[in-house]
């Protein structure tokens, strides 16, 4: 455990590369929404046998972090604990890392990129949430629960079966204890605000860029990720698209996983590294 600014402790994960592999890098990873980062032991082995050490954080709210479930004090909490644990692991590695964020992880990578506070190797968004599924009346809904209850948790109605084709992962996430799958008006405010700032902000991207679309996925909209893609500057971002696949692209069936690791993979190969 770390603590946060306000002293919120976050739980921290480090998988190293194992013995024998040569090490080529630093991957700091940000997991979605009612998850937590230890969902992702599989990606971080995945990398560790390409030479890239991984570390993570529980966001705040979040699998074994501290805080209020899902809830923020203030808008910028994600982004300010991400900045600060990204900025204690390239001391503790001595290299900036890629960051690897999914869904509003990937919105939280984004403005980690944006902000520019922290020196990164390349960013990679998987499935991003830079733009949400919210009918008129659900907008209208956020408006005033943000300004009567912000802090009320409410189940946030993400469509279970959708996540991935993967039943054996949709049953392990619905029985997992540290899943806590309820929202905050105050975080799906965070997540509504700062998704358009992201693609409004997309042409000051300074990092190399991955991005992972899911084109089926029912959680979040893709076209935030086009938009997003369209408004970045020539040559910095790199998408990806995946007519088929669903939100969590990671954890796809092999068969639809497989060309988004081939990706990933391809992608790494060509960061600049220290020998």
């Amino acid at each position: 455990m770390t603590d946060a600014l306000d002293g919120t402790p976050l739980a921290n994960y480090r998988w190293p590369t194992p013995p024998g592999v040569q090490a080529r890098g630093s991957v700091y990873l940000l997991h979605g929404l009612s998850e937590y980062a230890g969902r992702y032991e599989h990606v971080a082995a995945w990398l560790n046998a390409r030479g890239w050490r991984v570390a993570a954080h529980d966001h705040r709210g979040h699998g074994r972090s501290g805080g209020k479930r899902a809830s923020l004090r203030t808008a910028d909490d994600l982004i300010l604990d991400a900045e600060r644990q990204v900025t204690a692991y390239t001391a503790e590695t001595g290299e900036p890392p890629v960051l690897l964020g999914h869904s509003m992880g990937g919105l939280v990578a984004t403005h980690v990129a944006l902000r520019g506070n922290t020196e990164l190797a390349g960013l990679v968004l998987s499935s991003p949430a830079f733009r949400l599924r919210l009918t008129k009346a659900q907008r209208a809904m956020l408006r005033i629960m943000r300004a009567l209850a912000p802090s009320l948790h409410l189940p946030h109605g993400r469509r279970r079966s959708a996540l991935t084709h993967d039943q054996a992962v949709i049953d392990a996430y619905l029985a997992d204890p540290l899943t806590n799958r309820v929202i905050t008006a105050r975080l799906a405010g965070f997540l509504a605000d700062q998704g358009e700032k992201a693609i409004a902000q997309a042409g000051q991207l300074r990092w190399r860029t991955l991005l992972l679309v899911s084109g089926a996925d029912q959680i979040v909209d893709p076209t935030g990720s086009r938009a997003f893609a369209d408004a970045a500057a020539p040559g910095r971002l790199a998408l990806r698209w995946y007519d088929q696949a669903w939100h969590e692209i990671l954890n796809e069936t092999q068969e639809l996983a497989a060309p988004v690791y081939a990706d990933l993979e391809a992608w790494l190969a060509s960061t600049p590294h220290k020998e």
